[in-house]
């Protein structure tokens, strides 16, 4: 159960996409990208951790996120039904 704090902290956008297991899944981690470089850029701007640490920080984010897509077959679409 997700609480009225998490939904503060954590919000989610609506899926307006093609319905597959693979869309959800990858839509829920671009937005978790999206908060996380969020929360650093912030902290970065802040002062409170240095340019150096942000970027490698979300470079790392970046090559999480570019798995995921590999990963869940993204955009190659090998199967494809044009019916849709």
């Amino acid at each position: 159960m997700v609480s009225d704090k998490d939904n503060f902290i954590y919000p989610r956008g609506r899926y307006y996409g093609q319905v597959k297991p693979e869309n959800l899944v990858f839509n829920s981690n671009l937005q978790e990208f999206a908060q996380k470089v969020s929360y650093i850029c912030n902290l970065e701007t802040a002062g409170k951790i240095p340019p150096e640490n942000a970027y490698e920080q979300v470079k790392e984010l970046w090559q999480s996120l570019k798995r995921s897509k590999k990963e869940l077959g993204i955009g190659e679409e090998p199967f494809s039904n044009s019916d849709q």
